[in-house]
């Protein structure tokens, strides 16, 4: 049985369990998704009542011997970012999609900071359609399904501002003869990889991540987007 001290984490939601606990799904620094019994946190003379809740930067212990752990321990370390309106949904929309797209017991540390700095731009009311098209895109990298975005297939000629494409999630972007529906502009691809995006870019962008992110996960799809337009 392994025992994990003082870990940084995130809860990204908790479920009942019996009468009094819950399973947390936690999403950690270095050791990436994690699911814990917190025995008793329904009580309401529960240490972890009010702790165990999304967006609350947390120090952790659990002990592991099967993949569903047993939480000895959880802190808050730091204020909240205050979540409200569109900015909350955004961040159930990213809980939801990390739960769906990582792995357990997959660490990804640098998820885990971009994580962390996209709830503090969404709490400081920052423009959410940019930031939440490139935590997608890195968190696809990250779990291995990156973009091919500046060249096309097949043949890996570059991506041209002026020409036109359809995005097979499976191989990339393939050359159309003009603007249509399901379209994207090689200027919106090329925005995307390089990180620069412009307001005439969201539109096709969020179109992009929509088709890809449902490839990926199949045939079910996201809740969370059905509260706003993600």
């Amino acid at each position: 049985m392994s025992r994990i001290q003082l870990e940084p984490a995130y809860v990204l939601h908790s479920r009942s369990f019996r009468e009094t606990s819950l399973i947390v799904e936690s999403f950690t620094r270095d050791h990436g998704r994690v699911a814990l019994v917190a025995r008793g946190a329904k009580s309401p003379k529960s240490r972890w009542r009010n702790v165990l809740q999304p967006f609350r930067p947390l120090l952790i212990s659990w002990n592991q011997k099967t993949e569903l752990g047993t939480l000895t321990a959880a802190d808050q370390v730091a204020t909240p970012p205050a979540l409200q309106g569109q900015a909350l949904y955004c961040g159930l929309y990213l809980n939801e999609l990390q739960i769906r797209l990582l792995h357990r017991g997959d660490p990804h540390p640098e998820v885990f900071e971009r994580y962390r700095h996209i709830l503090t731009k969404l709490a400081a009311d920052m423009p959410p359609q940019p930031l939440l098209r490139l935590f997608e895109k890195h968190l696809l990298e990250a779990t291995g399904y990156a973009l091919l975005l500046d060249r096309e297939y097949p043949g890996g000629s570059d991506i041209k501002p002026g020409n036109w494409y359809r995005y097979q999630p499976d191989r990339g972007p393939i050359r159309c003869s003009g603007p249509g529906e399901g379209r994207l502009s090689g200027d919106a691809l090329l925005a995307m990889h390089t990180e620069q995006l412009e307001v005439t870019h969201l539109r096709e962008l969020r179109m992009l991540m929509r088709a890809v992110i449902s490839y990926h996960l199949g045939d079910k799809p996201l809740a969370s987007q059905s509260l706003f337009s993600a």
